[in-house]
């Protein structure tokens, strides 16, 4: 008699809901610890409101340089702002930045890279200026944009989304090159299809898992930078709280007042962290390979 072998596995579609989550999380942990993070730095800055929190700008010089307690719970600063409705307040300048930049990037990036790698007259002229553009430092570049207009979020936005857009049109551009002599490409200019429907038909597809993940890194490094910027002076106006200025005035006082570097400066590298994070988790859960390892 021929012996059957039993299932070693319940098949997915056979899981119930708290399964398949805990499944989920047991393959993607980067992922999921860096989603939790990111998700309470986001809900602490839409909530800011509601978190017992003062108008952030409110000086009250008799509570000046207190420490952290019961009625201030990161201590105030300078000019007696009560510290902690400063950096919540500042999450949302930090998020709004990165999260803006981000999207504009991989938007910008993800059209030039898609033109570049499959229109072979206008490849080495794009890449010339893309290869020029990365020449220049990101903090030194967006310190000279924001020094010739003067400093706002937009402008601040607009100094991030240049030096980052070369990264993306970069990898885009490597995509398309290894896709463009691709059975499927040629089946599909054979048949008549236009460049439009080429590039966004079956190309763009191919392409958004990779700028996905490269899209998290840039948030990322937009966050840094625009904290970079407001600690120069050369970022967010000094009358909108952000992580950066606010760290940027208590470095004259962090011998007796540690506590105002100390809390924004957590806020910044935790919100990073968990950006990189889900980075890490989306490259690992996207890539095929990385994929299959992990089952």
């Amino acid at each position: 008699m021929a012996l059957t072998r039993e299932p070693t596995s319940t098949p997915y579609d056979a899981l119930t809901r708290w399964q398949k989550a805990r499944r989920f999380v047991r393959r993607n942990p980067t992922m999921v610890a860096g989603a939790i993070l990111l998700g309470l730095m986001v809900a602490l800055a839409v909530l800011a409101p509601a978190l017992r929190t003062v108008n952030p700008v409110d000086m009250n010089p008799v509570q000046r340089l207190k420490t952290p307690g019961g009625a201030h719970w990161f201590g105030t600063d300078m000019y007696g702002r009560d510290s902690y409705s400063r950096v919540i307040y500042g999450a949302r300048i930090s998020l709004f930045v990165g999260f803006v930049v981000a999207l504009v990037t991989s938007g910008v990036g993800l059209v030039i890279g898609l033109v570049s790698g499959f229109v072979r007259r206008l490849d080495n002229v794009i890449m010339r200026v893309m290869d020029g553009i990365m020449a220049l430092p990101d903090l030194l570049l967006a310190i000279s944009f924001v020094a010739l207009t003067k400093a706002s979020v937009r402008n601040v936005i607009i100094a991030l989304v240049i030096p980052q857009t070369p990264r993306v049109v970069r990898l885009i551009r490597s995509i398309v090159l290894t896709l463009r002599e691709q059975p499927f490409i040629e089946a599909a200019q054979a048949m008549g299809a236009r460049l439009p429907r080429l590039l966004f038909r079956h190309l763009l597809p191919n392409t958004l898992a990779a700028l996905i993940v490269q899209g998290t890194y840039v948030m990322a490094s937009a966050v840094l930078i625009e904290a970079g910027l407001s600690f120069l002076g050369a970022g967010t106006p000094p009358e909108i709280p952000s992580w950066g200025n606010i760290m940027a005035e208590a470095r004259s006082y962090v011998r007796v007042a540690f506590w105002l570097l100390l809390f924004p400066g957590l806020f910044l590298a935790t919100t990073v962290l968990a950006i990189n994070l889900v980075g890490d988790g989306l490259r690992d859960m996207l890539d095929p390979r990385l994929a299959r390892r992990m089952r």
